[in-house]
């Protein structure tokens, strides 16, 4: 995909800057190392990460050193109480109706979430909610699985119960007591096709956007020969650019 090469602190130049590569290991190898250049670059200190939880991006001595004032939001108080210490957290549903009025209007720079908008049922008041509370010129990252990978399109069919035993059996750190539990899927929006995600994004009061597919995952390495099949149609679909068929999304708004 062809990135913007416009004056350093456009969006696409500064991913660009970075090595853009569309496989997915680069997606989860530099979603922190683009948003610190990205705040770096635009001056972007007021963070808010959506779903932060018990696993934050940033740990305490980084947001120091990086001179961040970062607040974590999840839906559960529980698992922003097991957070290490020494973040400020608010708890609210990010596409809820008292979303607005708990983050408030213009409160930060940059927000950003990792494997969040997948679980949320109604991503344009999501969308909505975080125009409402960045600043202007603030930027709105989120990393997430898209349809239609094969193995979302299977977790969004198959009944939930069923679902969560294949990947606890496949993956034990996603049980509920594990690092990284399970919760349920919608993937509502959840595409690297630009036309089905603009609309939205413009209706939310974002200006510019930048939408990066990526292709492959690691769901089917332990299951050889749908593994190979798998990987062989996964790289088809990335040399012809079929964003139907990418498993990741990095979308950057500005407002």
């Amino acid at each position: 995909m062809a990135l913007s090469r416009e004056p350093a602190n456009d969006i696409g130049a500064i991913v660009a800057s970075l090595g853009y590569d569309p496989d997915f290991n680069w997606a989860w190898e530099n979603y922190k190392r683009t948003i610190i250049e990205i705040a770096r670059q635009k001056g972007l200190k007021r963070h808010l990460e959506i779903g932060g939880g018990r696993d934050p991006l940033f740990l305490p001595d980084e947001i120091v050193t990086l001179g961040f004032d970062v607040t974590l939001n999840d839906i559960s108080a529980r698992e922003l109480s097991l957070a290490p210490a020494g973040y400020s957290t608010v708890v609210c549903d990010i596409a809820g109706k008292d979303a607005k009025a708990i983050l408030g209007p213009e409160r930060y720079d940059i927000a950003y979430s990792r494997m969040v908008m997948e679980h949320v049922p109604d991503v344009a008041s999501m969308w909505e909610n975080i125009a409402y509370t960045l600043a202007p010129g603030g930027v709105a990252f989120s990393f997430f699985p898209t349809l239609y990978a094969p193995p979302y399109v299977l977790n969004r069919l198959i009944p939930e119960k069923i679902s969560r035993w294949m990947l606890e059996t496949v993956f034990p750190d996603r049980k509920d007591d594990g690092d990284n539990p399970k919760f349920p899927a919608y993937y509502d929006h959840c595409f690297s096709d630009e036309s089905k995600i603009l609309p939205i994004l413009k209706r939310a009061g974002f200006s510019e956007v930048v939408v990066l597919p990526f292709w492959g995952y690691s769901y089917f390495w332990k299951f050889p020969g749908i593994k190979q099949l798998d990987a062989a149609f996964t790289n088809i679909a990335r040399k012809r650019q079929w964003r139907a068929f990418s498993s990741f999304a990095y979308v950057i708004a500005t407002k």
